[in-house]
């Protein structure tokens, strides 16, 4: 949740980004101040993991799974990339590029710089640049995905600026996977599960959220989120098992829907008379026009949350914390909010807690009321451990990694757990 171009409006005025975690165990935010990471395993304690104040108007802070790599980016330089060691404090290295960074996006194999009309994907091991997707449809907001899977390595970005197209590249084989023709609208909203066979995606009429398989592009479900108002899709989020999918928009209400196919049951004669009427209704769907009988066949949401507030940007995110199925939603108001999550019943979720998001503590019984195309320069920097000046690199010379931050990357520990050395790539 990028709020550097509408800070303005924001009911915080210090927070600048929020975002969580591929895995969802901690929330990166930045501010005019500097950035902080925080840990998401208890819901009465918004535990706070670092904080660095030596980098002012943090508009993108994001942290590789539970490991020590950092990618940040300041308002003050919105075109440099800085990668940093952040629990020794050193950068290991920083990428300026030819336009404003929007967005980035990490896993354990890639790194993707979004700009409004290219993306860049790196190789986390040594930052090189591999690939440059060149002259795609603006996209002023940074919109893309990139699924944390290992198997299955695909990015989703818009490949229109009219209509609702999502191209899917494999950032492993460096290729062009799919086109998928999601919605009629633009889009609004992408995000992969943690598997990387499914994507979700909403247009900018956010009545529709359509799931579709990958890289297949077949539409396994879709969701009915509202049919009175257009919306504008904030977030869409799938937990972890990917059973469940959130959608949280402007409004004070978040859906979460189930993933699961409906069972056939066996015809049962109705009853009642609106139950006569309802089977009437289901088979005349037959005859009504495909937009009128769509909506028979949608999905509605399996829970929803109602929000303490409207038309606040926010970012959610479906995680097991104590051993609890919960909602988290961290909004431009300046607050984190857990709600549990019914996994059996639904229906409508129970706020548990609100955390402050500069992590000062919540005063009790406190409740909110208010409702170019080039490779990109860079200038690598190894702090201590190299003493020499820092290297720079024309632009003809592209995207060259030293020795010096092979030894850095080498050093980080890229696994969430035990810490394991970064992944290497292997290739047939």
């Amino acid at each position: 949740m990028n709020l550097a171009s509408q800070s303005g409006e924001a009911g915080c005025s210090q927070l600048l980004f929020a975002n969580f975690n591929q895995d969802n165990t901690s929330l990166a935010v930045g501010t005019k101040s500097g950035y902080k990471f925080f840990s998401l395993s208890s819901v009465d304690k918004l535990e706070q993991i670092y904080e660095c104040t030596d980098t002012e108007d943090v508009c993108i802070v994001e942290r590789l799974f539970s490991s020590s790599l950092v990618a940040i980016v300041s308002l003050k330089a919105p075109r440099k990339l800085k990668v940093c060691h952040f629990k020794k404090g050193t950068e290991i290295c920083n990428y300026s590029y030819s336009n404003t960074i929007l967005a980035v996006k990490l896993n354990r194999q890639r790194l993707i710089v979004c700009l409004e009309e290219s993306l860049y994907i790196h190789n986390i091991r040594d930052m090189k640049v591999l690939h440059t997707i060149r002259e795609t449809p603006p996209n002023p907001s940074g919109l893309c995905a990139l699924s944390i899977s290992n198997d299955n390595c695909y990015l989703a970005y818009p490949g229109s600026a009219t209509i609702g197209e999502v191209q899917v590249f494999d950032t492993v084989n460096l290729r062009a996977a799919n086109m998928i023709p999601a919605h009629d609208s633009p889009l609004a909203a992408l995000a992969f599960d943690a598997s990387g066979t499914k994507l979700a995606t909403a247009s900018e009429k956010g009545t529709v959220i359509r799931v579709f398989s990958i890289p297949e592009g077949q539409k396994l479900f879709e969701f009915r989120r509202g049919v009175k108002r257009c919306v504008s899709i904030c977030s869409l989020a799938f937990s972890m098992e990917g059973l469940y999918l959130s959608a949280s928009s402007n409004t004070e209400t978040v859906h979460i829907f189930k993933l699961e196919t409906q069972r056939e049951k066996p015809q049962e004669e109705p009853t009642t008379w609106t139950g006569y009427f309802g089977k009437v209704l289901m088979a005349s769907t037959t005859y009504l026009p495909a937009q009128v009988s769509e909506m028979f066949t949608q999905g509605r949401a399996f829970a929803t949350v109602r929000l303490p507030f409207s038309g606040h940007k926010n970012i959610c995110a479906l995680a097991i914390i104590q051993k609890i199925p919960r909602l988290l939603v961290a909004a431009a108001d300046g607050y984190l909010y857990l709600y549990n999550l019914d996994p059996q019943e639904g229906g409508e979720c129970t706020l548990m807690k609100q955390h402050k998001l500069d992590g000062s503590a919540e005063p009790a019984n406190e409740i909110l009321e208010q409702t170019a195309h080039e490779r990109p320069l860079v200038a690598q920097t190894y702090s201590a451990a190299v003493p020499e000046p820092t290297p720079s690199y024309s632009e003809d010379q592209g995207a060259v990694g030293g020795a010096g931050v092979e030894d850095d990357m080498n050093a980080l520990h890229l696994d969430e757990e035990n810490e394991q050395p970064p992944l290497i790539l292997e290739t047939d």
